[in-house]
């Protein structure tokens, strides 16, 4: 009997290719497209609709069901409040890392088992395979849609239950398979923005849910500059929005003082302010047994950067915390981003959350 396979079907090109490469393996294919935010379109932005006929017309091309659940109401609870909260703390939040961990491999894999799934696959570009006896996540075989930094929080146990059918391909290859089954989302843009809820204007969007707290402006001398709305519209590295001119190079933000509600910016994008030689972390998410620290391998503290030497061990000020230690320092390390951890074989081990 054919193995039954409920794949996330989002509407967009990689989970379309997705389950037609499943289909091709012979695997019975179900299609669930997954509804995870509703709120008043005051933007005149809605996704969701035009997902979903998207998803519809893939479905029907490839002859494969095509049901839809609405998880809007566990999204809202178990990741957007979250991510309200950390940004209320003056942190940069990635909601995708927080999303996959608590809908798509959690509220999503329930539901597929629900339909009688024995598997479920999903659209990312990462890979699955056996590592010194375990089966382990890798990074998928694209280097610029590698996504194994979004999803190193996920329950280990799902692991023999996933599906990655795009992570050995390129995105390239993606297409030009799309474009030859003819698919009418072959040339779709990709989704970007947070997510589910997509490519909004960050600073109004989040004055809908979060009180402003203004604040003065600092250089990293100390020198008054002005005054922003509010540290949760500001990211370590960040250019555009300061509203700052003047001679010189351009404005960075290198710092938020949480004390004073301060921003503190420097001139050029590579002030030495901007780098750091380490850092410190929350409790790690391993995704196998963890490594004796201190441990030497590689890290990421951002999506789209190529891994980097990193020592880790264990932040004895602080329980189950982390120090990491970069042998060579690393622009914009961000309080609220994860740094993920992998072994000089490409295996992704887990991570854990930048405090500070």
């Amino acid at each position: 009997m054919k193995h039954h396979i409920v794949v996330a079907l989002s509407g967009g090109v990689d989970s379309a290719v997705g389950a037609a490469l499943l289909l091709e393996q012979g695997f019975r294919v179900t299609g669930l497209f997954m509804k995870n935010w509703e709120d008043d379109d005051r933007d005149g932005f809605c996704p969701s609709a035009e997902d979903y006929q998207s998803a519809r017309a893939v479905a029907e091309i490839l002859e494969i069901p095509l049901h839809a659940a609405n998880f809007a109401k566990e999204y809202r609870t178990r990741v957007f409040a979250r991510f309200l909260q950390d940004c209320e703390a003056g942190l940069t939040p990635n909601p995708d890392v927080l999303c996959n961990r608590e809908i798509k491999f959690d509220v999503f894999w329930r539901r597929a088992q629900a339909l009688g799934a024995d598997l479920m696959a999903t659209g990312h570009y990462a890979r699955l395979a056996q590592h010194h006896g375990a089966l382990r996540l890798f990074a998928g075989r694209d280097p610029d849609k590698d996504q194994s930094y979004f999803l190193h929080t996920i329950d280990p146990a799902i692991l023999p239950f996933l599906r990655f059918p795009v992570g050995d391909f390129t995105k390239t290859e993606i297409r030009a398979r799309a474009q030859a089954l003819g698919l009418p989302n072959a040339g779709r843009k990709g989704s970007s923005g947070i997510c589910f809820i997509g490519e909004r204007r960050f600073p109004p969007f989040l004055k809908r849910y979060l009180k402003t707290a203004p604040g003065p402006i600092y250089s990293i001398d100390g020198e008054p500059l002005g005054h922003h709305e509010g540290l949760m519209f500001y990211t370590l590295g960040q250019r555009r929005g300061l509203g700052l001119g003047g001679p010189g190079e351009a404005w960075y933000v290198v710092d938020k003082r949480l004390a004073d509600k301060a921003l503190i910016v420097a001139q050029g994008g590579e002030h030495p302010s901007l780098y750091k030689s380490g850092c410190r972390t929350g409790a790690p998410h391993w995704l196998g047994p963890p490594p004796a620290l201190p441990w030497q391998g590689l890290a990421k503290i951002r999506y789209r950067q190529q891994a980097f030497p990193v020592r880790i061990q264990a932040d004895f000020d602080r329980p189950q915390g982390l120090l990491l230690a970069f042998p060579k320092p690393q622009r914009a390390v961000t309080p609220g981003q994860s740094a993920v951890f992998y072994d000089a074989e490409g295996a992704c081990l887990g991570g854990a959350i930048i405090e500070a």
